[in-house]
């Protein structure tokens, strides 16, 4: 009766969540909003960042891969790649 015209959600494996969604079901509140003793929280109402701080972690970075690319001997390169090829291979269906 009902079927045609309400969508259908998947149902989650994991319990917590699917708990969630009912408490959120229940008590009317929406799934984006997140309580924290009572009060909805907001991007507004978390601390801002140190631009100085902000701008080094990003240049340590852009620059972190690379640098430890060159650093690394061909042999354990070499190693890293069998590794992250086995690791693939292994949780492919």
């Amino acid at each position: 009766m009902y079927d045609d015209c309400m969508a259908k959600k998947k149902p989650s494996a994991d319990v917590n969540v699917t708990a969630f969604e009912i408490l959120q079901a229940v008590t009317g509140q929406s799934a984006d909003t997140t309580s924290l003793e009572g009060k909805a929280t907001k991007k507004k109402d978390l601390p801002e960042k140190n631009p100085a701080a902000v701008a080094l972690g990003r240049l340590g970075g852009l620059k972190g891969g690379k640098a430890r690319a060159e650093a690394l001997s061909k042999k354990r390169k070499s190693e890293i790649a069998k590794k992250a090829a086995k690791a693939r291979w292994k949780s492919a269906p």
